[in-house]
């Protein structure tokens, strides 16, 4: 089973390589762009078995160790066969 963990900074939290994914848009003619974030992706491989004990699991992970949660949120699920 695979699991993923998606992590972004806090709103309100500055984030400097947003920016410059941002100006970098802006000067590649993609004017519109707005609010640029960047955060990591996690992926996983977990035991078969029970999926709603694997996301517990993978909210432990991200508390202790995966996220900085002063400063970053994060979001947990279980891929499908295939993703």
């Amino acid at each position: 089973m695979k699991g993923r963990v998606l992590i972004s900074p806090k709103k309100g939290i500055a984030d400097p390589q947003g920016t410059a994914v941002e100006q970098a848009l802006h000067a590649l003619g993609f004017a519109d762009v707005r609010a640029v974030r960047v955060g990591k992706v996690i992926d996983l491989e977990l035991p078969e078995g029970d999926r709603v004990a694997a996301l517990a699991a993978l909210a432990r992970m991200s508390e202790q160790l995966l996220a900085n949660t002063v400063v970053e949120t994060y979001s947990c699920s279980i891929l499908d066969e295939g993703a």
